[in-house]
Order: C-alpha cells, then sequence, then structure tokens
C-alpha cells in the first residue's frame, strides 16, 4: 500500500518551520488521548462512591477502554488506505471528542463504560497514524530529530495526568476530567484540517473480517473471566467467561494462521527470540500496569490522600520513568535488552515487595522511593525490550509486527487490571469478613499487601525469565518504506 504524501522536499533549505504547523496539529491530537489515558487511575476512588458501586465495576472503565483500543489498532493501516490518513485522523479525532463529551454526562457506571468504549474505539488509531504522518512529513536526513518530537506528549502526559485528575476531582468534579478533553479536541480537529496534508488513497488490501469479529469476542470475555475469577473460579459467570473466551481465541488463532493478509500477523511467533521477547513484555506490563491502577486506591482509600495530593504523589514516578527512559534507549545499544531487563524488572519487584509491606502509618518518604524505583525501572527495562521484540522480529513480517505487539499489550494490560483487581476485592472481601469495623482498615491493607505481594512475585518472574533473552542476530538491510499501517506505535514504544 502506497500513500502519497505533501512530504517537503530533500534539501539543504528544509526548515523545522516549513512543517511545525502540521505537526502541532498532530501532537495536540496525541496529548489529548495519551493525557485521557493517565487521567482515571486517580478518579477510580470517587467514581466508585459516585456511582455508589464497587471497585470491580468501576475497573471496566479502564478495562473496557483497552480493549477497545486493542481492537482498533491493528484497522489502522486497512482505514488509512481505504480513506486516506488525514480523513481517518479526523475521524479517530472527532469520535474521541464525542466520546469524552459522553463520559463527561454518564448517568451509571454501564454508561460510563459503554462511552470509555467509544473513546478507546476513536483514540486507538490516533498514535499510529500521527506516527506515519509526521515520519512523511520530514525528509530522512531529518525524521530522527523530528520524531522525537512526539516524545513530547508522551513524556508531558504520565507526568501531568494525575496531577490534574487530582486538581479537577478536588476544585471542581469528575465530569471535567473528561470534559477537558472538548475544548483540546475541537482545537486539534480546527488545526488538523487547516494544516495537515491531503493524501491519496493506496490499494486497500482485503478485511480480515472474521478476525476482526473474532479478536474483540475473545479478548473480552477472557478479561471478563479474569475479573468474575478474583471473586469464584467456579462460578457460572467465570467460567462462561473463560469458556466462550478461549473458545473465540482459539477460532481466532485458527482463522489468522491461514488468511493471506491476517488481522493480527501470528506467524511471527515462530522465532523464538520474538516469542521470548514479548512473553517477558508482557510479564513485566502485567506486573506494571496492574499495580499502577492499586497504587492511588491505596493513597487515597487507606493514607486519606485527596485526589490532588495523590495525583502529586505520582509525579515523581514518571519523571523518573521519563529520565530513565533516554538512559535504557543509548544502554541497548551497547549491551542490549537482557541486563536491561534484568535490572529494570529486579528493581520494579523490589519496589513491589516495599509496597506489600506497607501498612495504614507508613511514611510518605518510603512510598515515594518506592514509586521512584517503579519508575526507574520501567523507564530502564521496557524501551529495551519493546526494540528487541521488534529487532527479534522474521525480517519479512517486520512490518506487520507493531500493529500486533500495540494490539496485544492493550489485551495484556486490561487482562492485568482486571487480574489483579479482581484479586484484590477478593482479598479485602476474605480479609474483612466477619471483622469488628475497628479491624476493617487493617483487612483493607492486607488485601492490598497481598495484592502487591502477587504483583512483585510476577516482577520477580520476569526478572528471571528475562535470562533467557538473546541478543537478535539481525543483517543490515536497507530502510523500508514505511507504511501508514505499520509506523511504530507510541502507546507500545513506550510502554503504555
Amino acid at each position: 500500500m502506497k500513500q502519497q504524501t505533501s512530504v517537503p522536499q530533500e534539501t539543504e533549505e528544509f526548515s523545522i518551520k516549513t512543517i511545525i504547523l502540521p505537526l502541532l496539529s498532530i501532537i495536540v491530537g496525541m496529548i489529548m488521548v495519551i493525557l485521557d489515558s493517565t487521567v482515571v487511575n486517580v478518579a477510580i476512588p470517587n467514581l466508585v462512591q459516585y456511582f455508589e458501586t464497587d471497585l470491580k465495576t468501576i475497573q471496566w472503565t479502564v478495562t473496557g477502554y483497552t480493549l477497545a483500543l486493542s481492537a482498533v489498532i491493528p484497522l489502522a493501516g486497512w482505514l488509512t488506505d481505504r480513506f486516506g490518513a488525514k480523513r481517518v485522523f479526523l475521524f479517530t479525532i472527532a469520535m474521541f471528542t464525542l466520546g469524552s463529551v459522553l463520559c463527561s454526562i454518564a448517568q451509571s457506571p454501564e454508561q460510563l463504560i459503554l462511552f470509555r468504549v467509544i473513546q478507546g474505539l476513536g483514540g486507538g488509531m490516533v498514535a499510529p497514524i500521527g506516527m506515519a504522518m509526521v515520519f512523511r512529513l520530514a525528509p530522512p536526513e531529518r525524521r530522527g530529530s523530528i520524531m522525537g518530537m512526539l516524545g513530547i506528549p508522551m513524556l508531558l502526559a504520565p507526568a501531568l495526568g494525575p496531577v490534574l485528575s487530582g486538581w479537577f476531582i478536588e476544585s471542581v468534579s469528575w465530569h471535567w476530567i473528561f470534559l477537558i478533553n472538548l475544548p483540546i479536541g475541537i482545537a486539534a480537529f480546527i488545526l488538523c484540517v487547516r494544516f495537515l496534508p491531503d493524501t491519496d488513497r493506496g490499494r486497500t488490501p482485503a478485511l480480515d473480517l472474521l478476525g476482526m469479529i473474532l479478536a474483540p469476542i475473545a479478548f473480552s470475555m477472557l478479561a471478563y473471566g479474569v475479573s468474575e475469577g478474583g471473586t469464584s473460579w467456579t462460578s457460572a459467570t467465570t467460567l462462561t467467561g473463560v469458556i466462550v473466551g478461549g473458545v473465540a481465541l482459539i477460532l481466532f488463532i485458527i482463522v489468522e494462521l491461514r488468511q493471506k493478509n491476517p488481522l493480527l500477523e501470528l506467524r511471527v511467533f515462530t522465532s523464538s527470540d520474538f516469542s521470548r521477547g514479548i512473553v517477558l513484555a508482557w510479564v513485566a506490563q502485567v506486573a506494571l500496569f496492574g499495580s499502577m491502577i492499586l497504587i492511588p486506591l491505596y493513597l487515597q482509600q487507606i493514607k486519606g490522600y485527596t485526589a490532588l495530593e495523590t495525583g502529586l504523589i505520582l509525579l515523581p514516578q514518571a519523571l523518573a520513568s521519563g529520565i530513565s527512559m533516554p538512559l535504557g534507549g543509548r544502554l541497548f545499544d551497547k549491551i542490549g535488552a537482557r541486563p536491561l531487563a534484568f535490572v529494570g524488572l529486579g528493581i520494579i519487584s523490589g519496589a513491589l515487595f516495599i509496597l506489600s509491606s506497607i501498612t495504614a502509618t507508613t511514611g510518605l518518604g518510603l512510598i515515594i522511593t518506592a514509586l521512584l524505583m517503579m519508575g526507574f525501572g520501567m523507564g530502564l527495562s521496557m524501551m529495551p525490550l519493546n526494540t528487541h521484540v521488534l529487532n527479534a522480529a522474521p525480517r519479512k513480517l517486520v512490518a506487520r509486527v507493531t500493529p500486533l505487539t500495540a494490539a496485544a499489550q492493550q489485551v495484556v494490560v486490561s487482562f492485568a487490571v482486571a487480574g489483579l483487581t479482581g484479586f484484590l476485592t477478593s482479598r479485602v472481601t476474605s480479609n474483612t469478613m466477619g471483622t469488628e469495623k475497628a479491624d476493617i482498615v487493617n483487612g483493607l491493607v492486607s488485601g492490598f499487601n497481598d495484592t502487591f505481594f502477587l504483583a512483585a512475585c510476577i516482577a520477580l518472574f520476569g526478572c528471571v525469565l528475562s535470562l533467557i533473552l538473546r541478543k537478535p542476530k539481525r543483517m543490515a538491510e536497507p530502510e523500508p518504506e514505511l507504511q501508514t499501517g505499520d509506523s511504530p506505535d507510541p502507546a507500545m514504544m513506550m510502554g503504555h
């Protein structure tokens, strides 16, 4: 699929000024989407209270969103070939903004979950399509520095998201964590209409319709089963989710392996180096992202911090990740992924073991130390792991790897959130059942400790698993023409 774009001439006269407005348009759209993925965690305790529901229900505002992302990421290439990158980018910005407004006026948990899914369906394609357009805007000799500018939203959003979320919740209401996207979305839409170059449509390959139907059924039902398993692994709802999801997953794998143009290129798993790398990345993501949803809950429910204070406490973690990420990238070029994954996951497991021992009276200094360790370990290990996975892919399948890894990461994150929140609910229920009111706090703390301990063990398992990584042997090869659907996805590369 070849798509023609108004790319600046590759001459010495090229200046960043010639593409600053199109670049700004794309960055504004990406900031909105990436920022939104970080604001909900801090709001979860308030949403539980506002809607008078439980954690297991509200966590689907995160799980549903990530599953929706995973469903549409693989479609980015096909849709841009069919309708053009600019049209699809505008549509996704509009859909995400509409979903945000609907979230802000949700009247029930079910409505909020549905509207978060709409958000995810819109937001899932913003990053890969935006990356592809920026790639084409600059001549090859300047692509590195210009693509690096896209790191701005990816570094700022995780740091600012929790703080903004806390401020809105404390000063206005939770509705504004979604409503703030309206002016940003309108600005991004106007900028994109005005300044993004039009693109020609490429040849449209056949759409893997059956795969597109089976994938959401498989992943959503399995996530539902994992979530319900936190209460009982033998209940009818748990078994239904696991069985239906498992059957759909098997059918999906069979269909994808037989398709000429599959939704997700599963043949890449024939590479043992790729398989080792991506399994390790999944283990790390379960430990990291599953536990990250628990920390705001602990800070607000056990320590009694406000939403704004929680956002500020989480800020050092994002900053530590932003500082260590470039370091991890430079070290990867010299020593490969194995030592970085080993050290990074070792630091993460140490941080989670610290969190598994905290009590209601634990000082803030120890908590921030653990968060700094988590952030540093994440930045040190996630970028090298993702780069290792890309390097390990068979050459003929390299162009299809990014949609697979980006979509799979969202599925793994949804499983991690569903699984660990379900486990937390189960442990809290078990620890507080039949206890006096005075002991309920101890039961809650014990539930968090058990869940952080489980996450720490998963990270420690990943640390040991990293020892099986090998440095992929890849011959030098000319840079292939990047296709819209095959562009590196920032969410995947940044480990979000």
